[in-house]
């Protein structure tokens, strides 16, 4: 989510993950967002260009001046140039900054010579281009530097020359077409422009910083943001920025809640009902539905079930578009326009951030406006090559339904921990009670934990989502894919594609979680639905490396099994299919992976054990478990393993013959002091009260389990 200099039109916005991660606001809660990170850009050096207003003998200084401020330029050189005062040397010194800071061994520097403070000025700058320079090198700052840094400017009181930078923004959008000083063209440097920077900026602090949110509040730029919302479809680019902030800044801030009027809410929802149909609109539609789902606790009783059934219509309305199909689309639309030389298109595909932003969060590659071409040579427009609108308006497709499905994730999320956020809980508090979270009251409504509200599941039936998430699970269009790898500029896009079945694979685990076995469709379509997940796993054999995949996978597979186990539907995967998902899962480094592999034997190996001839494969299930026991370093997998023994081998003639064939009294009587060492020892400094007692529990049933086999053996001995 990098700014490119004053040339950039800000292009749209990517997951949480570089800064809304989501990616991972959106608020997607299972998985828990990560913060991503960033590698070197590859570099290209700008052409040099005379600042307008200087000639002669003096431009060709200025021009030997600005080519020597290059990515090796000291930090302390270019800040002391924010001072010079020409206009275009300060512009040209903000984004050469916002350049360099995209490389985080540079940030250290710059942080050393005091880069907030000798830049916050520039944010008020009597020229729009420095402006909007400034803000793209404090966005980049921001989202490079990640939380510390974004703390850190905050310490630094950048939220003060910013809140003002966005009133004024606010207060001149009226006249969107103005002069700047230095005459050069207002469609250059608009209002709307350093108010896309200047929005992005304060989306980034308030995702890393609590202090900005109540600085947010504080000021009450809420009523700034739905301004800037009031752009569209004039602006979509600051449309969706404002968007993606508004969405960031209503989750979890019950001062902002307070102070939400019925006006603002109604802004929200005439953006709601726009009937403009092309990509960038569907996104925005479903970035507005996100921010009206966090707002819903302050929406009137009388009104919630209608603004409910708008939200999911919104998402439905995203998810209905075949993306595969689409790309096919615009890509051949694309061949229509005006092509790019072959340099200025790899140009374009040189990555601002690194794979691992796309995949933790997400962040959109961000372009040229469309039609933005070369133009005179003491213009700095050309050192980006243009993005055309067909590639903008697939990369907003495709974003837009991860955000769609990661919504419809959060609306079926229980408040309980998944396990990857159970292992990462602190431990620093000493209770030892342990509470059964039998039930949640929401709004006066008691709702069990896997409960949904009769206002949600209805709107998820009327619109069919169960079925659109389970078709968002397939592998993506294998001729999009070519397309997309075929052409250096797209070729992002297949990343995006892989993200959004992996999305719909978590989605899918949540909707089992919560959905009846008619809302899914009934017995039929849940064992199809097995059918499709084993095909998913074993057709294509690269896959189950992928990590993401596998814990999306691994989840979903987990909970068909319970329901399948729970309702006594038979199964449609063979345990040789399970056994090559689940030794995928256990060698992956993720705990809740691993904690799903087990389970998912647990669950294959209890349902066994009930019928015959299943020895030899309930044994090779013991092995498997008795490994996993053993060997994993962690006890919350640790604890899961030996719960999955106490399932499979509680009870059935073949169990027990099984038990004693693979030793597995021997075994746990073994394990057991080596299990209640390492509780002792690594308990309270390595886990959460809410673990330590499950992890109680499992060391009772561990005893009692013993006990029990004890006596089986000394039965069959007499």
């Amino acid at each position: 989510l990098l700014y490119h200099g004053s040339w950039d039109p800000h292009g749209l916005l990517g997951d949480r993950g570089a800064f809304h991660y989501n990616w991972d606001g959106l608020l997607f809660k299972c998985p828990a967002p990560q913060i991503m990170g960033k590698t070197k850009t590859k570099r290209f050096k700008p052409n040099p260009f005379a600042p307008a207003g200087v000639s002669g003998s003096t431009s060709m200084r200025s021009v030997e001046e600005e080519e020597e401020l290059d990515d090796d330029s000291p930090a302390e050189e270019l800040l002391e140039k924010l001072q010079n005062p020409c206009a275009d040397i300060r512009e040209y010194t903000c984004a050469r900054i916002a350049k360099m800071v995209q490389h985080k061994q540079a940030i250290p520097s710059f942080l050393e010579k005091d880069i907030v403070r000798c830049m916050g000025p520039m944010l008020l700058d009597q020229s729009l281009a420095v402006r909007e320079a400034a803000a793209g090198a404090l966005r980049n700052l921001s989202a490079c530097g990640g939380h510390e840094v974004c703390d850190d400017m905050v310490k630094q009181d950048i939220m003060t020359p910013l809140v003002i930078l966005l009133r004024e923004c606010s207060a001149g959008f009226d006249s969107s077409r103005v002069n700047s000083p230095n005459g050069k063209s207002a469609s250059k440097n608009c209002i709307e422009d350093v108010a896309s920077e200047a929005v992005h900026l304060l989306w980034n602090l308030c995702e890393s910083s609590s202090t900005a949110v109540s600085v947010f509040n504080k000021e009450n730029l809420l009523h700034i943001l739905l301004h800037c919302l009031h752009k569209f479809p004039s602006h979509k680019e600051l449309s969706v920025s404002a968007a993606y902030c508004l969405q960031t800044v209503t989750e979890d801030n019950p001062e902002l809640l307070n102070t939400v009027s019925a006006p603002e809410l109604q802004v929200l929802e005439s953006i709601m009902q726009s009937s403009v149909s092309d990509m960038e609109s569907i996104l925005l539609r479903t970035l507005v539905s996100g921010s009206l789902w966090n707002l819903k606790s302050v929406i009137p009783s009388n009104s919630q079930a209608d603004s409910i059934n708008a939200v999911i219509r919104i998402l439905s309305s995203a998810l209905d578009v075949d993306a595969g199909q689409m790309i096919l689309q615009l890509k051949e639309a694309e061949k229509h326009i005006p092509a790019l030389s072959v340099d200025a298109e790899m140009e374009e595909a040189k990555p601002v951030v690194s794979d691992d932003v796309l995949n933790e969060g997400d962040g959109m590659d961000e372009g040229l406006k469309p039609g933005r071409r070369k133009v005179k040579n003491d213009d700095i427009s050309d050192l980006l090559p243009p993005k055309n609108v067909e590639l903008r308006q697939a990369e907003a497709l495709l974003i837009g339904q991860q955000t769609a499905l990661e919504l419809i994730v959060n609306m079926c999320c229980s408040e309980e921990p998944s396990d990857d956020e159970w292992e990462d809980q602190s431990s620093s508090d000493d209770s030892d009670v342990c509470m059964e979270h039998a039930a949640y009251e929401i709004n006066g409504q008691l709702l069990s934990p896997l409960c949904l509200s009769a206002e949600v599941h209805s709107a998820l039936m009327n619109y069919d989502i169960p079925k659109k998430v389970i078709d968002k699970t397939a592998f993506p269009n294998s001729a999009a894919v070519d397309v997309c790898l075929s052409s250096p500029s797209w070729r992002s896009l297949e990343k995006r594609m892989q993200k959004i079945q992996c999305r719909a694979l978590t989605c899918l685990h949540n909707m089992l979680s919560v959905l009846d076995v008619e809302g899914l469709g009934g017995v039929s379509a849940l064992q199809a639905l097995a059918q499709h997940l084993s095909q998913l796993v074993f057709s294509q054999t690269e896959i189950l490396k992928q990590e993401e995949f596998l814990e999306a996978i691994s989840s979903a597979v987990r909970s068909l099994l319970q329901i399948l186990a729970s309702k006594n539907i038979p199964q449609c995967i063979t345990p040789d299919q399970l056994m090559t998902l689940c030794e995928a899962g256990v060698r992956c480094s993720i705990v809740s992976v691993r904690v799903n592999a087990v389970s998912i034997m647990g669950i294959t190996g209890s349902v066994l054990a009930k019928e015959t001839n299943v020895m030899e494969t309930l044994k090779m299930i013991g092995h498997f478990l008795l490994q996993v026991t053993t060997k994993d370093p962690s006890l919350v997998v640790t604890g899961e393993a030996l719960d999955a023994l106490f399932d499979v081998f509680a009870d059935g003639k073949e169990a027990e013959e099984a038990a004693t064939q693979i030793k597995l009294l021997q075994a746990l009587k073994t394990f057991q002091p080596v299990f209640k060492a390492r509780l002792r020892k690594e308990g309270r400094l390595s886990y959460s009260p809410d673990q330590l007692c499950v992890l109680d529990n499992v060391k009772m049933n561990l005893r009692r389990f013993i006990a029990y086999q004890e006596a089986i053996q000394k039965t069959c001995l007499s």
